[in-house]
């Protein structure tokens, strides 16, 4: 199999699935028992915080583990417009943002908010300034991406941190950083975001946990769930501890050939644009920064239509169109590219471990694909 979709999720490497099998087996004490059982897990679960939270560059007690990247982006969204309700009932998003984001600033419509929703270029790019345009005195919140999961798109912001504090101090700024965590060197100190969603999966960690950063602007945070007091009461539950250790050691893993693993992965995703921009009718799309995304449509063949036909063959790619009936993903959607153009979007996503033998596996398949089936839009 050659896997190309690391923006969907990663391979879990054994180290990964070795720290979490000790704490199903031998560790598996609950963190809240009070005999030493429990308090090993209770002192291990700590250090796993301060392993994610050096990584994300904040303290621990600004980390709380979640279930995963939509948890945390839910939870900052009502956290965020919990605090400003008296600020204002105006949230500031991207149409672009992922489901997670878009699904719950629409539930937020249905409570009387109003959303503004801004467009990307042809590229998928958006500017600080078209941000700070649309803030107003009564905006509650402003949230946007890091990394668009289709394109790969680095949006500003530091930026948009920056230019909020002298434009409107009160509204707070929540970034969904799921594919940008070790992709794109940040940092929670430097970025200025009040909170930071973060997830396990896309970096190798394990499915069903996650974790939020809660920065100091938050005031008395509202808690996602009441019960026992977990999480410093702010989402109580029992630790998923497993997925925790997981979770940490995916990021040690990532952090001790970060830069060598980044450099791979730029260099990866531009032989990969070089072979892809050779097939006749391919044209890469948006101009996204991240080093681990590439978008790319084989104009006229339907996106859903070639991830099958390479499926088929081993080949592990997405759809960077949905293709229900017809209709392209909303990322697509808002770059407003032609027809044909949107219905043939795809996307791959690299990793550590991708090879330019991967690449060229891929090239050619494309290349058959092309050659083999008319083009059907």
């Amino acid at each position: 199999m050659i896997y190309l979709d690391h923006a969907a999720t990663a391979p879990v490497p054994q180290a990964v699935a070795d720290a979490m099998y000790a704490v199903l087996t031998a560790q598996f004490g609950n963190p809240s028992s009070q005999y030493p059982l429990g308090l090993e897990m209770k002192k291990q679960v700590e250090l796993w915080r301060k392993t994610v939270a050096d990584a994300l560059g904040c303290q621990p007690k600004a980390l709380f583990f979640t279930s995963c990247g939509t948890e945390g982006d839910n939870w900052s969204i009502s956290a965020a417009c919990w605090q400003n309700r008296h600020v204002g009932r105006h949230i500031v998003t991207t149409a672009v943002e992922h489901s997670a984001v878009l699904a719950c600033c629409r539930w937020m419509e249905q409570q009387g908010y109003e959303v503004t929703y801004l467009a990307p270029d042809q590229s998928g790019n958006i500017s600080a300034a078209q941000v700070l345009e649309a803030v107003r005195p009564d905006t509650a919140l402003v949230s946007t991406m890091l990394v668009n999961n289709e394109l790969g798109t680095v949006y500003p912001v530091g930026d948009i941190a920056r230019g909020l504090a002298a434009k409107n101090p009160k509204t707070l700024l929540h970034t969904d950083a799921v594919q940008g965590f070790l992709e794109v060197p940040f940092s929670a100190k430097t970025l200025g975001a009040d909170f930071i969603t973060v997830s396990a999966h896309k970096i190798g960690g394990p499915k069903g946990v996650g974790a939020l950063y809660i920065g100091p602007r938050v005031r008395n945070p509202r808690p996602l769930l009441a019960g026992g007091g977990q999480e410093s009461g702010l989402r109580a539950g029992t630790e998923a501890t497993a997925q925790i250790a997981g979770f940490a050691r995916a990021v040690a893993l990532r952090q001790e050939r970060l830069n060598q693993t980044l450099a791979h992965l730029a260099e990866i995703k531009t032989y990969a644009a070089e072979r892809l921009s050779a097939i006749p009718d391919l044209k890469l799309v948006g101009g996204g920064g991240a080093p681990h995304i590439l978008a790319a449509a084989l104009v006229g063949w339907p996106s859903q239509n070639i991830v099958n036909d390479l499926g088929s063959q081993g080949i592990c790619i997405s759809a960077g169109s949905a293709c229900h009936q017809g209709r392209p993903s909303h990322v697509v959607a808002a770059l407003h590219l032609p027809k044909r153009t949107a219905g043939s979007v795809i996307r791959l996503s690299f990793g550590p471990e991708t090879t330019r033998d991967d690449i060229d596996a891929c090239a050619e398949a494309l290349r058959r694909h092309r050659n083999q089936r008319l083009p059907m839009l």
